[in-house]
């Protein structure tokens, strides 16, 4: 693996590690760490394409967040299962063929959990899980599942080449309000310093148990539930010939924001 491995770096706390796609695939299953493909500047930039397989993917985690080739919706992993929202808002499994040009899972082993009684407004919810992570992670996995209402979630059309960038894609994003719903919301939190590697702060999708409902979410409000929660320092990430890791230090933060609806 020593020869595929692009980058390798200690950014704070944080082990980034960077390999091609033949690394990657290789890479041991490793609990209480976070597997990637692709970066958030590549999908910024408009490479929609996707390298690695969804199942390649699936390989190194069963709990994640992403998008599929072409930016074709807003992906979901729970229980090892990828469902994607597509710009319709309508939910579709995921065949383990399908490239994804960024997405991120892990082995989801939580380190702690709690039960939640609200309702607690999206920013509240961050504070919760904040408080209840261990304060050593610098990545946090994400898992809520409970009843919500108050959801505003998005989702965007499959784009097609000449590919345009995410933030002129998000201008025209599929917006819809669900009053309330039976889910799980799955996310993460990344420290800023890997701003443009991933989204910085916290990131969510949601999806109904009917498997109905989902899509990035906006806007949320937990009435009851758990939430659970697992995390580490390290980070791999599968990076196609075309893409490079970066300077996290350079990313347009306010860019990100308007992309992901902050």
């Amino acid at each position: 693996m020593t020869r595929d491995l692009i980058d390798d770096r200690l950014i704070g706390a944080l082990h980034l590690r960077a390999m091609d796609r033949s690394a990657f695939a290789n890479d041991s299953e490793l609990s209480h760490t976070a597997f990637q493909v692709g970066t958030l500047n590549a999908l910024m930039d408009g490479h929609f394409g996707g390298d690695a397989t969804v199942g390649e993917l699936l390989a190194h985690g069963d709990l994640g967040i992403g998008t599929i080739q072409h930016l074709d919706g807003e992906m979901i992993i729970v229980d090892g299962v990828a469902h994607v929202v597509d710009g319709s808002g309508n939910v579709h499994s995921v065949t383990n063929d399908v490239r994804t040009p960024f997405a991120v899972v892990c082995r989801f082993d939580p380190v702690a959990h709690t039960e939640l009684s609200g309702p607690h407004d999206l920013a509240a919810l961050h504070q919760h899980l904040d408080d209840l992570a261990p304060r050593h992670l610098s990545v946090l996995a994400i898992r809520v599942t409970g009843e919500f209402s108050d959801l505003r979630l998005r989702s965007v059309h499959g784009q097609r080449h000449p590919y345009p960038s995410l933030t002129e894609v998000t201008k025209h994003q599929t917006e819809w309000a669900v009053n309330s719903a039976t889910g799980t919301v799955v996310g993460f939190r990344f420290p800023d310093a890997v701003a443009g590697v991933d989204v910085p702060g916290h990131h969510y999708h949601f999806i109904s148990d009917d498997r109905t409902v989902g899509g990035h979410v906006l806007d949320i409000t937990l009435l009851d539930g758990v939430a659970q929660v697992d995390g580490g320092d390290d980070l791999h990430v599968e990076l196609p010939a075309d893409v490079s890791l970066g300077d996290p230090s350079l990313a347009d933060r306010a860019a990100i924001k308007a992309a992901e609806g902050g």
